[in-house]
């Protein structure tokens, strides 16, 4: 019965199967999906998870039929699952249907009506104090790739992915450090060696910061982020790192991505704008940075006098490197 075909294969016994890709079998679905431009286009961190949980559904589930494939059979897929796993994995799925849809001509996408799984409302990645950030940079000195890493991800905002391309090769001839975001494709322009805006020029110190932390370089390479071969590192890789070397300071439940969210949150305090903020962050959509803008520290902006709203600073002016 075409039934059984859903039935997941015990897992000890996948790994030394060799499936024969039947036309028209979900793994042989799979194998299409992944060749498909749908997939192609999606950002890489997406294609890797998408393509292990493809594998895995290709594995449980590959004899059967991709034209029978029910809302009941993602369903209890799914029920291994609970709370973001459950999520992703449903998010996986949403997008491998649409494919489905189109190319086998199904009447309902098997996805459709199935429920997120509740979650605590956080990505687990929270921003980082002021005391947090001074604690870091007491532990790890200038001149570091700690460091380095560190100011780099402090001041531009970026995601990992995005903050381990960049190099002074990033830079244009105005001082605008520049980059097109892997996961949006969306273009930043971020202050490096130029005069700040108005609002962000009480964040000086941390363009200098940052700035100090290149020139202590002992090795130039490509990229800023670099291994002591030269080589760039991986996104995975720089998460993992950074984090054992944020334990290793004493600070606990902070990662690289909480100094992104930390950087919209100190932009909304000095007064910037939600275009200004996600011009900075790169977030595309309004409701995201508001979202920034609510966590600010309300007693801190309040609290600001007119002269410390417009904290007086020297101008920094930064010589372009060649």
């Amino acid at each position: 019965m075409i039934h059984a075909s859903w039935q997941p294969i015990p897992r000890p016994l996948v790994s030394s199967l060799v499936w024969p890709v039947v036309s028209g079998s979900l793994a042989a679905s799979v194998a299409l999906y992944k060749a498909d431009d749908a997939f192609a286009i999606l950002a890489e961190s997406t294609r890797d998870s998408r393509r292990r949980m493809l594998d895995s559904v290709a594995e449980q589930y590959g004899f059967a039929r991709a034209e029978q494939l029910e809302q009941k059979h993602i369903r209890k897929d799914l029920s291994q699952y609970s709370g973001n796993p459950h999520n992703s994995r449903l998010k996986h799925w949403r997008g491998f249907c649409k494919f489905l849809v189109l190319h086998y001509n199904l009447n309902v996408d098997p996805s459709d009506g199935i429920k997120r799984a509740p979650t605590r409302k956080t990505d687990g990645h929270n921003p980082w104090s002021a005391d947090q950030i001074e604690q870091f940079r007491a532990y790890w000195p200038i001149g570091s790739n700690e460091r380095l890493a560190f100011e780099l991800l402090h001041w531009t905002a970026a995601r990992v992915s995005d903050a381990i391309k960049l190099g002074q090769m990033c830079v244009d001839r105005d001082g605008w450090l520049c980059f097109d975001q892997q996961k949006t494709g969306g273009t930043v322009a971020i202050p490096f060696d130029r005069d700040l805006p108005e609002f962000a020029q009480c964040y000086a110190a941390d363009l200098a910061c940052l700035h100090q932390a290149i020139d202590a370089r002992t090795d130039r390479h490509l990229t800023f982020m670099a291994t002591h071969t030269g080589k760039s590192r991986s996104a995975k890789s720089v998460s993992q790192w950074f984090a054992a070397k944020t334990r290793a300071a004493g600070i606990v439940g902070r990662t690289a991505h909480g100094l992104r969210k930390s950087r919209a949150i100190l932009l909304a305090e000095a007064g910037g704008s939600s275009p200004q903020i996600g011009a900075w962050t790169g977030h595309d959509t309004l409701s995201e940075i508001e979202n920034y803008i609510a966590k600010l520290n309300k007693k801190k902006v309040l609290t600001k006098t007119e002269t410390e709203q417009k904290v007086p600073t020297i101008p920094i002016k930064f010589q372009i490197r060649q």
